[in-house]
């Protein structure tokens, strides 16, 4: 019983440790680790022009990929054993400080807040803010669509930076958050179907795109039900047809729940509008989004905290 209230410990402790101090700084982040990693092997894997039905490129991203995954699940896999041949006090501590920066609620939050205070100096502050947080290009968007964004990466980051790593470490502990995040982190470096940054991705990054949706596809359907819940409930078929919208199989899930609750119409210039009939969203619109998502999280905690307790008695990991 013990090793089984010991990751649940170990999971409040980091979110504690989430509230109170932020992230790490990036010299002791392993997640930029993992980002630094993929960006040297990204620049040897990547053409600098486009090419068709590269294969060998597509294999050779793949195998890097899967290398470099088992890499990051054996050391946190040896780090979780080190952690557990401690007294159970000093395990949960250690343990928390290695889950933490697997996570990102605190950040995330206080990122999307600052595009709103920086929207409300000028448009270009709000652009240039915003621009930290989405690949896309801002320089032409308004003032609605530079909110309306913000509060799109708020709710698809729910899921990536703080419900499926935490879905993950509650399936397998600090290996499965931290593989998660290396999927996540790089789909997000490699898995772009063009040119970007100067190198062609289309075959270079598939690998990375699809195993970040498989990853991804149940958090991200729990995120959105848990934003439903949090808003006194959604129409859920509804919702699954909003989701269906945007062409990501599992982004559109929390952005549909989150303009849904909100009320507000959500869109991305030419591509999709979710909840069309919503009202154009506003500045306190930003505030309750962020709300939502920290009724999501404290939800979210004690779940995952007996998912966690259930699985190491089952498995007697």
């Amino acid at each position: 019983m013990e090793a089984a209230l010991l990751g649940a410990v170990a999971l409040l402790l980091a979110v504690w440790l989430d509230r109170l101090l932020g992230e790490p700084p990036a010299r002791a982040h392993p997640v930029v680790w993992m980002g630094q990693v993929l960006r040297w092997w990204g620049e040897r894997l990547a053409p600098l022009a486009p090419r068709s039905a590269d294969w060998k490129c597509f294999w050779a991203a793949a195998l890097v990929w899967c290398a470099l995954a088992a890499m990051v699940f054996v050391i946190f896999w040896g780090l979780q054993w080190a952690a557990l041949q401690l007294h159970w006090v000093l395990a949960a501590a250690l343990m928390a400080l290695l889950l933490k920066p697997l996570f990102a609620w605190r950040m995330l939050c206080d990122e999307v807040l600052a595009v709103e205070d920086a929207l409300a100096r000028s448009l270009p502050e709000g652009r240039e803010r915003l621009s930290r947080l989405v690949s896309r290009d801002v320089a032409q968007l308004d003032a609605l669509q530079v909110r309306e964004s913000a509060i799109e990466s708020l709710a698809e980051n729910l899921n990536d930076s703080v419900v499926a790593p935490l879905f993950w470490f509650a399936l397998l502990g600090l290996p499965g958050a931290a593989l998660y995040r290396f999927a996540n982190t790089a789909d997000a470096m490699w898995g772009y179907p063009g040119m970007r940054g100067g190198r062609y991705w289309q075959w270079a990054g598939k690998w990375a795109a699809r195993a970040d949706d498989v990853l991804s596809w149940l958090p991200a359907r729990i995120t959105a039900l848990l934003l439903a819940l949090s808003a006194r409930g959604l129409p859920l078929r509804t919702l699954a047809r909003q989701a269906r919208k945007t062409p990501s199989p599992n982004s559109g899930w929390p952005m549909a729940a989150m303009s849904m609750a909100l009320g507000v119409r959500l869109a991305k210039p030419g591509v999709y509008v979710l909840n069309s009939k919503g009202r154009k969203a506003g500045p306190l619109d930003t505030r309750r989004a962020e709300k939502l998502v920290s009724a999501v999280v404290m939800a979210l905690v004690p779940l995952a905290a007996v998912v966690r307790c259930l699985v190491v008695v089952a498995t007697g990991a």
